[in-house]
């Protein structure tokens, strides 16, 4: 199998699991947190909904300064406030991903792409390692904002298999 095969297979699998966690995030709860340490609700929605861009941004580009000269503002950072927001963010991410995927190939994907902070390099790896190392970071992402909507009162869906709330099983 391809990497861009599976890549896209595992895209194919996450989307709709995000999907169905961010249809429940609670509207007006922006700024809550479990904790003072912990990131705001709203922020961390965002996140879960701009993470499948990802994939497009390490395909495409070689690298991603999350503190360019200048200050210049990430698109990665943007606030989404409404689950229609959030839903077509995801939307379009996934289909920019899939896109990315399906034009590029696995020689690309062997090349590196760095992570700068201020121009400085804080990692660097082949794309496919950064691109596995993404997939893992949003299904993280994705079960902290159960346990927000757990928290919330809020009936948490079935990811990779039943939740307390939701039995279908997938």
């Amino acid at each position: 199998m391809k990497l861009t095969e599976l890549f896209l297979t595992e895209l194919d699998r996450e989307a709709p699991r995000t999907r169905r966690a961010l249809e429940r995030v609670p509207e007006g709860r922006d700024d809550w947190k479990p904790h003072d340490k912990s990131m705001p609700l709203g922020r961390l929605a965002a996140l879960v909904a701009m993470m499948p861009s990802w994939v497009a941004m390490i395909v495409d580009k070689n690298e991603l300064d999350l503190n360019p000269p200048g200050g210049s503002t990430s698109p990665y950072s943007r606030q989404l406030r409404t689950n229609k927001e959030l839903l077509e963010e995801l939307e379009k991410g996934t289909a920019a991903a899939r896109g990315a995927l399906q034009r590029t190939n696995d020689v690309h994907l062997m090349k590196p792409w760095r992570l700068l902070v201020a121009t400085n390099v804080v990692a660097e790896d082949p794309r496919h390692v950064v691109l596995r190392d993404a997939i893992n970071h949003l299904s993280h992402h994705r079960g902290q904002l159960t346990v927000y909507l757990r928290l919330n009162n809020v009936p948490v869906p079935a990811i990779y298999g039943p939740s307390a709330d939701d039995q279908r099983f997938l």
